[in-house]
């Protein structure tokens, strides 16, 4: 197949050579892209007369054509072409003639394929925000749904303090909401068109490059040609971006984990997303939950990988570059399956009540409450903070409950304790006495679900 820069060579490119070079799925996933562009490069060279109103046209048609019957699996992509740049021509040359000799006047593939990076990013970075948007939504139904449902929250893994089921899914939105906000601030460092830059130091020829940004969605244009074609900084940050999500995902994944053993007993996972052993009958494993955690180190990777290549790159262009698609497409596709994934999952998720009130026996959930009360008497904090120390302390040698001590009992502690105290000493009570603005009170909280209902609607 002949060279888009074979004019200057003398030998046939050694054969292991060029398919090591190739990367075949990479850049059919960039063709839908690569034709686009190609169109709005076509209607801007006749724009500026470079080529004729006929010229222009039959490019634009049949470019038009072939990204048609792709899209209709009316046509193959021919994994033997050099790259989709050459595929694209060498095709539209054989559909039209010598006219499309002329579409790759006044550009390079060093620009042309950054920007195909680039429209490939800003497509999935929108798909990403809806998958996203219709997550929170299943988290907030969920949280609805089980508002009431109250579980010992958790630092260290060691039980702390009452929370509502509720309060805790919605931390799990507001980290997907910053997710939404990081990619949404990218799209604007993505949004540069790089095309026009030539192959590092733009062209002598009368190009419009305004046209060529209105006519691809972009809102500016690359302001240095060097840095337009040497620039991989939307991809590193897109990953970076992606392994932050990827690590949310994975979180919620192991507190899924752990609360659907019968150590905890919290839930009941679904067993459309689990599967069993090949060897012990009875199990049932959280098998999506583990990929997802599994598929975050993978996200990593991606961008471990395209920070380390670009290390040590001189400007402008260099062909490491084309190494940076691989990982970018791969953790881009995976999360954006993960996400899809989770509303489904979710639906099927069975809350275990009778389970999670067993953990709520514990007295030590309300210790702080308990410390709480004693400030409200005046007490100063470190006192009382050590008091409630010391009857925690008291009940675990003796193996009491705290609603067992008697008023008399309790204030051997502190004078402080009076009839009032037992009051409080209910896990009910206490999520009701939170009052604290984004605390797991429940007016708090349903204040917050309701705010949440409201900012997803739009």
């Amino acid at each position: 197949m002949k060279k888009l820069w074979g004019g200057r060579f003398r030998k046939g490119t050694d054969p292991l050579f060029e398919a090591f070079s190739r990367q075949a799925p990479v850049d059919e996933a960039l063709l839908v892209d690569d034709i686009q562009g190609s169109i709005a490069h076509a209607k801007m060279l006749g724009r500026i007369k470079l080529l004729s109103k006929n010229e222009s046209s039959r490019l634009v048609n049949g470019l038009t054509r072939i990204s048609d019957e792709y899209l209709k699996g009316k046509l193959r992509y021919n994994e033997k072409a050099e790259d989709v740049h050459t595929f694209v021509e060498d095709l539209l040359t054989k559909r039209i003639g010598e006219v499309a000799q002329k579409l790759h006047t006044a550009r390079s593939r060093n620009d042309q394929v950054t920007l195909d990076t680039r429209l490939y990013c800003k497509r999935w970075i929108y798909a990403t925000l809806k998958h996203l948007w219709t997550f929170q939504k299943s988290l907030i139904w969920f949280a609805k749904k089980h508002k009431d449902v109250i579980i010992p929250g958790y630092t260290h893994l060691q039980h702390a303090q009452p929370v509502l089921l509720a309060h805790h899914i919605l931390a799990y939105c507001e980290m997907l909401e910053r997710d939404k906000r990081r990619l949404e601030e990218t799209l604007q460092r993505v949004d540069v068109l790089p095309l026009g830059s030539g192959a590092m130091a733009g062209s002598s020829l009368p190009i419009d490059r305004k046209f060529l940004a209105k006519e691809l969605g972009f809102s500016k244009i690359s302001e240095n040609s060097m840095d337009a074609v040497g620039d991989r900084d939307y991809v590193i940050e897109t990953l970076s971006n992606f392994s932050i999500l990827a690590m949310h995902l994975s979180r919620l994944s192991e507190e899924l984990i752990l609360w659907s053993t019968e150590e905890f007993g919290f839930i009941t996972l679904d067993e459309s997303f689990c599967t069993g052993s090949s060897m012990m009958p009875q199990k049932r494993n959280p098998d999506f939950l583990e990929l997802v955690r599994g598929e975050t180190g993978r996200a990593y990777g991606s961008l471990v990988a395209v920070l380390t290549m670009m290390k040590g790159l001189p400007l402008a262009y260099n062909r490491d570059m084309q190494l940076d698609k691989a990982p970018l497409m791969e953790a881009m596709a995976r999360v954006r399956q993960i996400l899809a994934l989770f509303p489904r999952f979710f639906e099927t998720l069975e809350i275990r009540e009778g389970s999670i009130r067993k953990h709520l026996l514990d007295d030590g959930l309300l210790a702080t409450d308990v410390a709480e009360y004693l400030v409200k008497k005046g007490v100063p904090f470190r006192k009382a903070h050590e008091a409630v120390g010391k009857v925690m302390q008291s009940l675990q040698q003796k193996k009491r409950r705290l609603t067992s001590l008697s008023l008399v009992e309790l204030r051997k502690f502190s004078p402080n304790f009076e009839k009032d105290v037992f009051k409080i000493l209910d896990i009910k009570t206490s999520i009701a006495r939170k009052v604290s603005p984004g605390s797991t009170g429940t007016q708090e909280v349903k204040k917050a679900i309701g705010q949440w209902e409201k900012r997803l609607s739009r």
